[in-house]
């Protein structure tokens, strides 16, 4: 035989030399839940591992990970019951709990990326991402006032902003607002192919913002959110948010849409990020924990492959104990 593919397998060394995909630390970011309070560390019990903090221990949790290597965290928040309205307006409240934890992570560690969520499920009552009325979620009512969300974070310190709400035309709209009010540096990594996807439920967990069962309210997100069978849609949602000014393109999920990476790799020139959501890795570690798979290889192998099918940016909730693998730590 002339082509023996098994010689660049034969070693260590040689597997490394050739080996085509390379994830980093650098390439995660990792996924924070904040609450209101002190001294609050909650365990999200589907999501084994992962914790919601007060912004007193949030800062902690942050310090350890800039010393594993991690500088990139996005950040979600749990809002009370009693400061949730039909609308969401406690979201643009320039006094939000939220936006003071950010001016206050950013203080402490001006180093790190920070993201935000730009969407009003946390703080509205249905947990919707838009406004609803009538049964149905408003698309330019909702937009509006995602643009005033999106100022009021970029003046927090957030370095990009997250609109996952998937209203048609959210991009452009916060990107004119950031402008004009002189962010030009704020960054906007979008939502672009958000499904509407089995795979959420933790997150929901941690952050009690499922859709609840009111009288004329869909208790799903298929009105806005994109089919799981759809493919190309992805690619028109992409020429879009290209075109409106996103800085970065995301999936969501992303273990179960790896062909829906590929395609939004090869057609734009611009970072791919990808989610790899609360239900993909709560499979994983349930797998692992009742000893069907081996963590220490499921867990890197799950993201390199994410990787290898072109996400440059990987959200994950898997990224600190990367970062301890890749330091010789233990984990799990």
């Amino acid at each position: 035989m002339n082509i023996r593919p098994r010689r660049n397998r034969k070693s260590a060394a040689v597997r490394n030399m050739v080996q085509e995909t390379r994830l980093s630390v650098d390439n995660l970011v990792f996924p924070l839940f904040l609450e209101d309070g002190q001294h609050i560390k909650t365990a999200i019990p589907s999501l084994p591992g992962i914790f919601r903090f007060s912004l007193d221990q949030l800062l902690l949790e942050i310090e350890s990970c800039v010393e594993l290597g991690i500088h990139s965290f996005i950040l979600f928040p749990k809002i009370k019951d009693e400061l949730k309205d039909a609308t969401g307006t406690y979201g643009i409240n320039p006094d939000n709990y939220y936006l003071q934890a950010a001016r206050t992570i950013k203080k402490q560690f001006p180093q790190i990326t920070l993201m935000s969520d730009v969407a009003l499920d946390p703080y509205n009552i249905h947990g919707h991402d838009g406004i609803v009325k009538d049964g149905k979620i408003l698309n330019d009512e909702t937009i509006a006032v995602l643009t005033q969300m999106s100022v009021l974070q970029a003046e927090a310190g957030f370095d990009y902003l997250g609109p996952s709400d998937m209203m048609d035309g959210r991009v452009e709209a916060i990107r004119q607002a950031l402008d004009e009010n002189h962010y030009t540096d704020t960054g906007i990594i979008s939502y672009t192919a958000k499904y509407a996807s089995a795979f959420y439920g933790p997150f929901r967990d941690a952050l009690d913002s499922s859709p609840v069962d009111l009288k004329d309210i869909p208790k799903d997100k298929k009105t806005y959110q994109m089919n799981p069978s759809n493919r190309k849609e992805a690619l028109l949602e992409g020429e879009l948010d290209f075109a409106e000014g996103a800085d970065i393109l995301m999936v969501k999920p992303a273990l179960n849409y790896l062909d829906i990476i590929s395609d939004l790799k090869q057609h734009f020139p611009l970072p791919i990020a990808a989610y790899h959501v609360s239900g993909e890795c709560a499979m994983l570690m349930a797998a692992c924990q009742n000893g069907w798979l081996d963590y220490k290889t499921a867990m890197p192998e799950t993201l390199n492959c994410i990787h290898r099918a072109g996400a440059d940016i990987i959200l994950t909730y898997f990224a600190k104990d990367y970062a301890k693998m890749q330091r010789g730590l233990s984990i799990g």
